[in-house]
C-alpha cells in the first residue's frame, strides 16, 4: 500500500493544480521504492528578498525504512520548487535504493584453483618444456 502524500501550505493558497502534480510526481518516486512509510510537501515562502524578490521553497520529507530523507528547494516560481525538488528527490531515491539494492545482492570472490607445491610437479613440467623447446629447433 502506498502512503498518502501530506501536502501542507504555509503563507500560501491551497492550489488543486500544484496538489495534483504533487501527488502524480509522489506517484513516479513510489515506482523507485516500494520502501516510502511516510511522505510530507511543505510549500511556503520563507522570506522576502530585496534583490532576488519573492521566492518559493518545496521541502519534501520521505520515511525510507531506516532512512530519513529531507529536500529542500528554493526557486521564483513554486512550481519550479516542487518539479526540481522532487528531481532531487528521485535522485536521492535511486541513490539509497541502489546502495541496498548493492548490498543485498553483493557476490562472493571468485574461488581461485589454487595448488600446493606437492601437488604440482616440477621436475617433469620443465623437463617437458625444454624437450620440446628443443625439438622445434
Amino acid at each position: 500500500m502506498k502512503p498518502a502524500v501530506d501536502v501542507v501550505y504555509r503563507d500560501l493558497d491551497a492550489s488543486s493544480a500544484l496538489n495534483s502534480i504533487i501527488h502524480k510526481k509522489f506517484a513516479k518516486l513510489s515506482r523507485y521504492s516500494d520502501q516510502i512509510t511516510r511522505s510530507r510537501v511543505v510549500l511556503d515562502t520563507p522570506h522576502s528578498h530585496k534583490h532576488k524578490g519573492k521566492q518559493y521553497r518545496a521541502s519534501i520529507e520521505l520515511s525510507v525504512k531506516g532512512t530519513p530523507v529531507t529536500i529542500t528547494h528554493d526557486d521564483s516560481s513554486i512550481h519550479l520548487a516542487v518539479r526540481d525538488a522532487f528531481s532531487i528527490a528521485e535522485r536521492k531515491l535511486k541513490n539509497i535504493t541502489g546502495k541496498r539494492v548493492a548490498g543485498r545482492h553483493k557476490t562472493a570472490a571468485p574461488q581461485v584453483d589454487t595448488q600446493t607445491d606437492s601437488e604440482i610437479d616440477v621436475e617433469n613440467a620443465f623437463d617437458d618444456n625444454l624437450e620440446s623447446e628443443f625439438s622445434e629447433h
